[in-house]
């Protein structure tokens, strides 16, 4: 990972050095802080020969006309109404981009206290867009350009605003959630020949020095508990690469509430088994952890900031590959829950290690709702494209409040339905359930799949396949690892449940 800038603040962000950027308001004017400047003259003057009107992405660069400065970067952010997070995060972004190799760079604005022009929180989510952007996975370069465009020196940010009370604490909120999503992405961009699932649980663990307890299930642990649906999918590796699953909980809230939970899918390499994939793109499927690395993203956001809420994140982590003892189409496991499974297509797997995961949660915990992230079917991307992650639910106000954190964050849901019709598609001449419904409908028979085991608890099943991993890329996230659903969940969380 590229070294991330260190943020400092300030009421009198005055800089010396380095790149000056100035946020503006639509038909705004010049901060105090710059008005006092010897240069403020000569920004008035470009401001208005330029016509720079200060509207949302507009952008205005100059060479610092005196002093040590190298440049001066005026950033519009348009009018309140343009400006959510979202809008900060890509202000943020492309501040970060245009100030290049620049090491020192300074963020000033007005915080307008009685109105909602530039609020505290949209300072502070315009920091979180540098960072974001920030991220970079370079780990691996040793030589050649890339190795040549590898960050050495660590970027420092100044940012000052006039209600440093206010946009500090905003800060110390906003700076949890973006080191959540950087360590999802890491995880996603990690290769698979170092990210196995003992690897992966001690990642997991690192979050014990926020105050998350972690607890790790070996083989055996899931084997005394009958989990031989997520222990079919890991026999190809069974002897080299175990299977584990890691169940991290942050007791923010009052002794004694629903913890709510989160479940993620761990494949972290899947070859599809004896179903096997066409080998154009498989190196992909590395990321087909998504669910799992947003769900560990999601804690430690949570525990970062803090949250006033009882969590609970549990991950299923395998390895999906082809051996003589690998499971079989054709073979018959049983679930933790008892209910047996015929393997139609060893390539539906993650269903398969959500199956027991949701069923070991409900049990142990009791919670108010689950929610699970998974990378499950290629069909959402048929269906969706890489603008929405697909859900399914048995639970309108929960749903709605998910679509509604999806609006806020732009991390977008689009609901699709679930229902008796679509269940029965699964239904197996040969045992309880089979774990492929097919070509048809292949997202909603997935999601039916996993309805079976949540019984009457409040669930969504969330499809981020499009999302996870090779998404669209923006003004904050130039990833292949895209960290999708640790803000869309944090969101979630913070405006609904604390």
């Amino acid at each position: 990972m590229a070294k991330l800038p260190t943020f400092t603040f300030s009421k009198n962000a005055v800089p010396s050095d380095g790149i000056l950027a100035v946020i503006m308001p639509a038909e705004g004017k010049l901060p105090p802080l710059i008005k006092a400047m010897s240069c403020a003259k000569q920004l008035e003057r470009a401001i208005s020969v330029e016509k720079f009107s200060g509207k949302h992405g507009s952008m205005l660069t100059l060479v610092a006309p005196e002093g040590g400065l190298d440049k001066i970067i005026l950033l519009g952010c348009g009018k309140p109404s343009e400006l959510d997070e979202p809008a900060c995060f890509k202000i943020g972004g492309k501040l970060f981009t245009r100030a290049g190799s620049a090491e020192k760079i300074t963020i000033v604005t007005e915080v307008a206290a009685k109105s909602n022009i530039i609020s505290a929180q949209n300072v502070a989510n315009i920091a979180a867009g540098a960072k974001l952007r920030a991220y970079k996975f370079d780990d691996y370069f040793t030589k050649g350009r890339e190795a040549d465009k590898k960050q050495k020196n660590q970027k420092k940010i100044k940012v000052g605003a006039d209600d440093l009370v206010r946009t500090k604490k905003a800060w110390t909120r906003i700076d949890g959630v973006t080191d959540g999503v950087n360590v999802a992405r890491q995880l996603v961009n990690e290769p698979p020949n170092t990210l196995g699932p003992v690897e992966f649980a001690k990642e997991a663990q690192k979050l014990k020095k926020l105050g998350v307890k972690v607890q790790v299930l070996g083989v055996a642990e899931m084997e005394k508990l009958g989990m031989g649906a997520l222990l079919g999918v890991s026999q190809g590796s069974a002897k080299d690469r175990q299977a584990r699953m890691a169940i991290m909980q942050w007791d923010g809230g009052n002794k004694g509430d629903q913890p709510l939970a989160f479940v993620g899918k761990g494949v972290v390499f899947d070859t599809g088994g004896i179903s096997l994939k066409p080998g154009n793109g498989m190196e992909d499927m590395k990321g087909d952890m998504g669910g799992a690395a947003a769900v560990t993203g999601l804690m430690h956001a949570l525990a970062a900031r803090k949250a006033k809420a009882n969590i609970v994140g549990i991950i299923g982590l395998v390895e999906n590959m082809p051996d003589a003892n690998a499971q079989r189409p054709g073979d018959i496991v049983t679930s933790m829950s008892g209910q047996t499974i015929e393997i139609i297509n060893t390539d539906a797997e993650g269903r398969l290690v959500l199956a027991d995961a949701l069923w070991y949660c409900q049990k142990r915990f009791k919670p108010k709702f689950m929610i699970n992230l998974a990378t499950l079917t290629g069909a959402i991307l048929v269906a969706l494209g890489k603008e929405h992650a697909g859900i399914f639910s048995n639970d309108d106000q929960l749903a709605a409040n998910l679509f509604e954190a999806g609006q806020i964050t732009d991390e977008k849901v689009w609901r699709l339905p679930i229902s008796d019709a679509y269940d029965k598609i699964i239904d197996s001449k040969n045992a309880d359930m089979k774990n492929s419904g097919g070509r048809y409908a292949g997202s909603i028979t997935a999601a039916q799949f996993l309805q079976r085991f949540v019984n009457d608890v409040p669930w969504v099943h969330i499809d981020v396949a499009g999302m996870a991993m090779g998404s669209k890329s923006n003004e904050y996230n130039q990833s292949w690892g895209s960290g999708y659903g640790v803000r869309l969940l944090d969101k979630l969380v913070s405006e609904f449940y604390e």
